[in-house]
């Protein structure tokens, strides 16, 4: 466990269990839903607010053509249209996963391509995503993504079904630990600075991941679980 002591004026602030280092490279993309809202009232934490990175909805891509190989065949073709559709972009790209998701390739449309609960139907769940501006509003980054789904070309009988739900992205988000580490640090100084020099405030926690939830509908608030303590100086 590390150890670094801070001092406001003349007052001891302690940050314990400190881990400014992060994974340099090969950084993640992480989706934010609704089970990742995090925020307890009874946890003192300081947040920073980043704009999300995508938005994102998933797709379902399914075929009923009653032949099976003409009917994995249109899967594929209309799979492949949305990869092409979307590379014409600078702001759309397909997708895959869940939790986690990782750019799509025609080299995955066999591992993609389901057998339905329904007879002779057959589908593919991807991910569309649109690149987050900070002149975003929810309402653009939704549009650009349903003109997407109406201007890619299907092949046969398939169909493409977008889900009712939103998602927001971030990518690698432990790399924002040491900007939080220091929001933290201030906002410590500033408590210390309240109970002047016979307190020291004393935080543990910090060695734990970042987190984050939704505070608008674009945006988002990261930060490290932690706790703070007031104790007289020794």
């Amino acid at each position: 466990m590390q150890y670094r002591l801070l001092r406001a004026a003349s007052c001891a602030v302690c940050l314990i269990g400190v881990s400014p280092t992060y994974a340099q490279g090969g950084l993640e993309e992480v989706v934010v839903t609704s089970s990742k809202v995090m925020y307890n009232e009874m946890m003192p934490h300081t947040t920073i607010t980043r704009r999300a990175d995508h938005l994102i909805t998933r797709l379902r891509v399914v075929c009923d053509t009653r032949d099976e190989s003409q009917r994995r065949s249109e899967l594929r073709e209309t799979l492949r249209s949305m990869i092409r559709t979307a590379g014409k972009t600078a702001t759309i790209s397909m997708s895959v996963g869940e939790t986690v998701v990782d750019n799509f390739t025609e080299n995955m449309l066999d591992t993609v391509i389901q057998p339905d609960a329904k007879v002779d139907t057959s589908y593919a769940f991807v991910v569309v995503k649109t690149t987050v501006s900070p002149d975003d509003t929810f309402d653009s980054a939704t549009a650009r993504i349903k003109k997407f789904i109406a201007q890619v070309p299907k092949s046969g009988r398939t169909e493409i079904l977008k889900d009712d739900k939103w998602d927001l992205t971030i990518i690698g988000p432990e790399q924002y630990r040491d900007e939080i580490i220091k929001a933290v640090a201030d906002d410590a100084k500033h408590t210390a600075e309240q109970f002047g020099p016979t307190y020291n405030v004393e935080i543990d926690g910090l060695q734990q991941q970042v987190t984050w939830y939704q505070i608008h509908p674009l945006d988002l608030a990261l930060y490290v679980p932690y706790s703070l303590k007031v104790t007289p100086a020794h």
